[in-house]
């Protein structure tokens, strides 16, 4: 399988932009939203394959979280390209992947997606919405309770799941150089509410055109009988969303930002939570 390395802000085959700090968000995801996990030992042999393709300085893993059928990376550049180290990576464990489970074709969507970070606050809340995503998918109640994530790795260098792999200095730098204080900030941090606002599986489909979809807000609202005016505090019924959802496309951070809903909320409406 070819895996193309792409730079997926807006989704198309331009050159992929470059970090001026050199870290970056990838977000790969199962072609067709499919999983491309099917058991732990699947999930063991892609943390394997990533500490062997990120060997010594190539690239730095400084979060990871492995979901069912998508992953979240934040890595930094090292003496290799991001985009050639994540392609050996995704073509190894679809070797692997179609072997075990004796299937041909494609595994991973055709492109990754990417977002640079180019400020430390946005470092430390990518790592935050990288291990709040089990969270937030109502997985798990904290991070610490999910185990296929860097987040233990953070509190326990010798974690077997990201042991050897895991880049911890610069996201426990930001908040302290003693050891000791970084813990529990970075533990207090990582459990605060916030609406960190990166990319989601939601955001590749067809959205629609935004003035459109105000407009279309609008007209639910008022086929409802609902006139928010400026209170924007007035209960809106969840179907509303749904049905906004269904028809703009947009992403639950474009529903959030035109509702003025928080996006957790956004997202736990459209779950059915």
């Amino acid at each position: 399988m070819m895996v193309k390395c792409l730079r997926v802000i807006e989704m198309t085959r331009q050159q992929r932009i470059k970090s001026k700090s050199g870290y970056y968000h990838i977000m790969l995801r199962g072609n067709e939203r499919k999983n491309i996990f099917l058991d732990d030992e699947d999930k063991l042999r892609f943390i394997g394959t990533m500490k062997q393709k990120k060997f010594g300085n190539r690239v730095y893993l400084h979060a990871f979280c492995l979901m069912d059928n998508h992953i979240h990376l934040m890595i930094s550049e090292g003496t290799e390209d991001i985009a050639k180290v994540i392609k050996r990576i995704a073509v190894s464990y679809v070797f692997y992947f179609n072997k075990k489970y004796k299937r041909v074709g494609h595994l991973f969507q055709d492109r990754f997606r990417s977002e640079i970070m180019d400020e430390d606050g946005y470092i430390l809340s990518l790592a935050r919405y990288i291990h709040q995503n089990p969270v937030k998918a109502n997985m798990v109640k904290s991070p610490e309770d999910y185990k296929w994530s860097s987040y233990n790795g953070y509190l326990d260098e010798g974690y077997y799941i990201s042991k050897g792999c895991l880049d911890r200095e610069v996201v426990m730098g930001l908040f302290s150089n003693n050891q000791e204080k970084a813990r529990k900030l970075f533990i207090k941090y990582m459990d605060e509410d916030n609406e960190d606002c990166f990319l989601d599986l939601m955001e590749d489909e067809e959205p629609m055109d935004e003035d459109e979809a105000k407009i279309l807000y609008e007209e639910l609202l008022i086929k409802r009988g609902i006139n928010l005016g400026n209170d924007f505090k007035l209960k809106i019924p969840d179907e509303l969303i749904r049905e906004y959802r269904e028809l703009s496309k947009l992403s639950i951070r474009k529903i959030a930002g035109i509702t003025k809903l928080n996006k957790d909320k956004v997202n736990k409406i459209l779950k059915g939570i």
